[in-house]
C-alpha cells in the first residue's frame, strides 16, 4: 500500500464545497454568549484624555465597555518584543487602533454600540505616514540590519559601469475569506478554552495567559480550520483572541469577537511595503561585481514580526545569483499606520523583486536581454559558492529547472513571435503590446530563528484499529492535514480512511510553532512519523511473539500484518496489543537539523534546504489605457518527492495568482490623514476569474528527491510559487519597452496598476 502515490483529495474538500465544514463562526452559540466589537481610533496618533461611553446608557439593550484599565495582567501581546498592546492605553499610534471593546448580546448590537463611544484626544505630534519621512526622522522600530560581504568599495571601483536608482514595492492585504474571529469559554478554576482562527495556537495561549495573568496550563487554544491565513493570522490573531478572552474573564460568559471586513482591513496588518535605493557595479557583460543597497520597510506602529521579515528580505536579495561584494542595510521604519505583519513569502518576495528589478535595469543599460545577464550571474553547480550570509549553495537545481521550463513553454519561439506581433501593432498604429519574461527563484526553507524549527504530534491507535492523529500544525485550506494523515497511514500501511484527523489543540501538543515559513509538512509530518513509528515497532514486537518469529519476518501491508502464510488484520493486532497491555499511544517530536543563525551578524546556515522554480509569463498591454492582462503562464516547481501532487499543484496555482494580485492590482490607498481607503472588494481590487491566465501550465520537477532527509524527501511548497509571479511584472516591463524608445520600464513601481504603467509609458 502506498498512500503517497494515490494522491488523495483534501480531507475537507467535500465539506468545503457543500458548506458543511465548520468554521468558528459556524459553531452553535450558547444562550449566554456575548458578542464583542472593538472601538477604533479615528485619527493616526494622539493622547487619550477620556473614553466617553455615556451614550451606551440610553440604549434599550445590554452593553458593557472594556478598556485597557480592565486588563488584570499585562496589556501586551508582542510576539518578539514588548510594547504591543491589545488596547491603546494612554496613547494610540495609528488610525484604526483598538481603544476599547463593547460587549452586547448580538453581533449587530455590539457593532452599533461601539460606534457610539467617543474618544477625547490631545494631539501631541504630527503622524509619520510614509517611508521617506520615517527615514529622515530616524523613526525606526529597531536598529538597522547590515548584511555585508566582500569589499564593496574595491569591487565597485573595478566595475566597468555603475548604475543607481530607486523604486517602490507596494503592500498587500491578506483578504482571507474568513476574517479574524475568536470565541472564549470560561471554565472553573480560571480555566479557559479559546477557539481562534489562528496559525499559531501556542502564541494565542501565551498572549491570553499574559493578558489574564494566568498560566498557560489553564488555557486550551484550539482551531480545526481557518478560512485562509497567508500569514495574517500568525501573530495578529492573538490580539483578537485576547480581546475575546478578556471579555470572558470579566463577565464569566462566553465571548465572541468577529470582525467585519471593514474593521478587519482597518485594524489588521498587511504585507510590508518597501522602498529601495541602490547602486550596482557591473562589467560590460553584465556580471554583477558589487551591490550597495538600502531597504526601507514600513513596519507600522509596532514591531510585530517586521524584524524577521526584513531578515528574510536581506537573505533573499541574491535569489539565484552569486554576488561578489554586497552591502545591504535594512531599516524597519516606524510609521503611524497599522503594524504590518507576516505575509506569504515573509520578506522573500520583496528581496527577490529587488534583485530582479536591478538586473532588469542593468539589462536595459547594456541593451542586453535580462536572461543573458542572469546566465553569467547564476550560482554555479560546481563551485559550491556561498550566499552573502555565508551558507553554501549545494547542488543548485536552476539548470534543471530552466531546461524544463524552456521545453514546456516554447520560450524562444514565442519571443520571436511576440516581436513580430509588436512590430505589426506599431506599424499599423494599434494599441496593443506583448511582453514575455522568465523568473527563476531560489527560496530558503526554515524559520530564520532556529528555535522555531520544531514540531510535535500525538498519535493514538485504538483497540478497534482506528487511528487518531493530532499535531501542532493548523489547516487553513493548504492541505497540511491530509499530507500528515498520509504520512501516518503510510507508516502503519493502512488505508487513509482509517486515520481520524483532529483539531489543533495546545492541550494535546504543547509548545508548537506557527504554521508558517512553508514548514508545516516538514515539521509536523516528521513528528507524526516519529510518533507512529514508535507505536508500529511496539506492534511489530508483539506480532513477532504471536507468530513466534523474528521481527524481520513481519511485514505490514494492505491493512494487514503478514508473516509467511499467516496474517492478522491491523485491527486484530491492535486489539491483541491492548489485551496484552502494550501502549498504543505515543508523542512524536522533530527538530530541523543543520541550521544555525547569528542575527546580530546576519551570518550562518539559516535554511535547511532551498527550493527552486521558474515561471514564464506572457503579458498583453493596452498602451492607451495602461490596462493589462496575463495571457499565459508556464511554471516548473521543485517540490522534491511530492507528498501529494494535487495539493502541491493547487498551492502553486494559488500562490502564483496571489502574487499577481500583489504585483498588478492590489493597491492599498491611504488618505493624507492616514486612513485606509481600500477596506473592501469595492475599493480594493482582487484578482478575479479573468485575471487567471487562459493557458496555465504547472509541472513538478521530476526525479527531484530532496538531498536532505525530510519527510519522504519532499520539499515545501507554500510560499515559493508566489515569487514566480514576478515573471508577469517583468513581462509587463517588456511590453512597456516595446511601446516606444522613450518608455521607461525600469522606473515601474509595484503594483503595476494602469495609472502606474501610464507614468512610465512615453508613446
Amino acid at each position: 500500500m502506498n498512500n503517497l502515490n494515490k494522491i488523495p483529495i483534501h480531507d475537507s474538500s467535500l465539506r468545503h464545497s457543500t458548506g458543511q465544514a465548520i468554521y468558528i463562526d459556524d459553531m452553535p452559540e450558547q444562550e449566554n454568549l456575548l458578542h464583542g466589537a472593538p472601538v477604533l481610533s479615528k485619527v493616526a496618533c494622539g493622547k487619550i484624555k477620556k473614553i466617553n461611553s455615556d451614550k451606551l446608557k440610553d440604549l434599550p439593550f445590554f452593553t458593557k465597555i472594556i478598556t485597557a484599565k480592565d486588563i488584570p495582567g499585562e496589556n501586551e501581546i508582542g510576539p518578539i518584543k514588548n510594547g504591543e498592546p491589545i488596547l491603546a492605553d494612554d496613547f494610540f499610534s495609528y488610525l484604526g487602533q483598538p481603544v476599547a471593546i463593547v460587549l452586547a448580546k448580538t453581533h449587530q448590537e455590539a457593532i452599533y454600540a461601539s460606534s457610539l463611544v467617543e474618544i477625547e484626544l490631545e494631539f501631541t505630534t504630527k503622524p509619520i505616514l510614509n517611508l521617506d519621512d520615517a527615514y529622515e526622522q530616524k523613526s525606526f522600530l529597531e536598529d538597522p540590519m547590515i548584511l555585508e560581504k566582500g569589499n564593496i568599495k574595491k569591487d565597485m571601483s573595478k566595475s566597468n559601469y555603475t548604475l543607481s536608482g530607486d523604486f517602490e514595492i507596494g503592500g498587500q492585504d491578506h483578504f482571507y475569506l474568513e476574517t479574524h474571529v475568536a470565541i472564549t469559554f470560561p471554565g472553573e478554576n480560571d480555566e479557559y478554552v479559546v477557539w481562534s482562527s489562528t496559525q499559531h495556537p501556542t502564541e494565542v495561549q501565551h498572549g491570553v495567559g499574559k493578558v489574564l495573568n494566568i498560566p498557560s496550563a489553564k488555557i486550551d487554544s484550539k482551531v480545526r480550520r481557518l478560512g485562509g491565513g497567508f500569514g495574517g493570522k500568525e501573530s495578529q490573531a492573538t490580539i483578537f483572541a485576547a480581546m475575546s478572552a478578556l471579555g470572558a474573564y470579566l463577565t464569566q460568559k462566553p465571548v465572541k469577537i468577529r470582525l467585519n471586513r471593514h474593521i478587519d482591513m482597518t485594524a489588521s496588518g498587511k504585507r510590508h511595503d518597501f522602498k529601495i535605493y541602490y547602486t550596482v557595479g557591473f562589467t560590460a557583460t553584465g556580471k554583477v561585481l558589487a551591490l550597495d543597497i538600502k531597504l526601507l520597510s514600513n513596519g507600522g506602529n509596532v514591531l510585530d514580526l517586521s524584524g524577521p521579515v526584513m531578515t528574510r528580505a536581506l537573505t533573499h536579495l541574491d535569489n539565484c545569483y552569486f554576488i561578489k561584494s554586497l552591502k545591504a542595510i535594512g531599516y524597519v521604519c516606524k510609521t503611524n499606520t497599522v503594524s504590518n505583519t507576516a505575509f506569504r513569502g515573509f520578506g522573500g518576495p520583496q528581496g527577490m523583486l529587488t534583485i530582479e528589478n536591478i538586473l532588469y535595469s542593468v539589462s536595459q543599460y547594456l541593451q542586453k536581454p535580462i536572461d543573458e545577464i542572469r546566465k553569467i550571474n547564476y550560482y554555479s553547480r560546481l563551485n559550491g559558492l556561498k550566499t552573502p550570509y555565508g551558507q553554501i549553495v549545494k547542488n543548485p537545481r536552476i539548470e534543471r529547472v530552466l531546461k524544463e521550463i524552456y521545453k514546456i513553454s516554447d520560450y524562444k519561439n514565442r519571443i520571436r513571435n511576440i516581436k513580430e506581433f509588436n512590430l505589426n501593432q506599431k506599424n499599423n498604429n494599434l494599441p496593443f503590446r506583448k511582453g514575455i519574461a522568465l523568473m527563476p527563484a531560489k527560496f530558503g526553507i526554515s524559520f530564520n530563528k532556529p528555535s522555531l524549527n520544531q514540531g510535535g504530534a500525538l498519535v493514538h491507535v485504538y483497540s478497534d484499529g482506528s487511528i487518531r492523529l493530532n499535531h501542532g500544525g493548523t489547516e487553513m485550506g493548504q492541505g497540511l492535514f491530509i499530507k500528515v494523515a498520509q504520512v501516518v497511514a503510510e507508516c502503519f500501511k493502512v488505508p487513509l480512511e482509517q486515520i481520524h484527523i483532529t483539531s489543533t489543540n495546545t492541550a494535546e501538543v504543547p509548545n508548537t510553532s506557527a504554521t508558517a515559513a512553508s514548514s508545516g509538512s516538514d515539521l509536523n509530518g516528521m513528528a507524526a512519523w516519529n510518533a507512529s513509528n514508535v507505536i508500529k515497532n511496539r506492534m511489530i514486537d508483539h506480532a513477532a511473539k504471536l507468530f513466534k518469529k523474528n521481527k524481520k519476518d513481519i511485514v505490514l501491508g494492505e491493512g494487514r500484518i503478514i508473516c509467511g502464510n499467516r496474517s492478522l488484520s491491523f485491527s486484530e493486532l491492535a486489539f491483541s496489543c491492548w489485551e496484552n497491555r502494550i501502549s498504543l499511544s505515543s508523542t512524536g517530536y522533530y527538530k530541523t537539523p543543520k541550521i544555525s543563525w547569528d542575527q546580530g551578524k546576519l551570518r550562518g546556515h539559516p535554511y535547511f534546504y532551498f527550493t527552486w522554480g521558474a515561471a514564464i509569463s506572457e503579458a498583453l498591454l493596452d498602451i492607451n489605457t495602461g490596462e493589462s492582462r496575463i495571457l499565459r503562464a508556464d511554471i516548473v516547481q521543485d517540490c522534491g518527492n511530492s507528498l501529494n501532487e494535487n495539493i502541491d499543484i493547487g498551492q502553486i496555482e494559488g500562490g502564483f495568482i496571489q502574487g499577481l494580485g500583489w504585483l498588478t492590482c492590489e493597491e492599498l490607498c491611504f488618505s493624507k490623514e492616514g486612513k485606509l481607503l481600500t477596506t473592501g472588494p469595492s475599493t480594493y481590487k482582487l484578482p478575479g476569474s479573468r485575471d487567471i491566465p487562459q493557458i496555465f501550465n504547472v509541472k513538478l520537477l521530476e526525479k527531484a528527491d530532496n538531498e536532505e532527509k525530510t519527510i519522504f524527501r519532499s520539499k515545501a511548497v507554500g510560499e515559493p510559487p508566489l515569487l514566480l509571479a514576478i515573471s508577469h511584472f517583468l513581462a509587463l516591463k517588456e511590453a512597456i519597452r516595446a511601446s516606444s524608445t522613450n518608455s521607461r520600464p525600469e522606473l515601474l513601481n509595484s503594483p503595476a496598476t494602469p495609472s502606474e504603467i501610464l507614468k512610465v509609458l512615453k508613446v
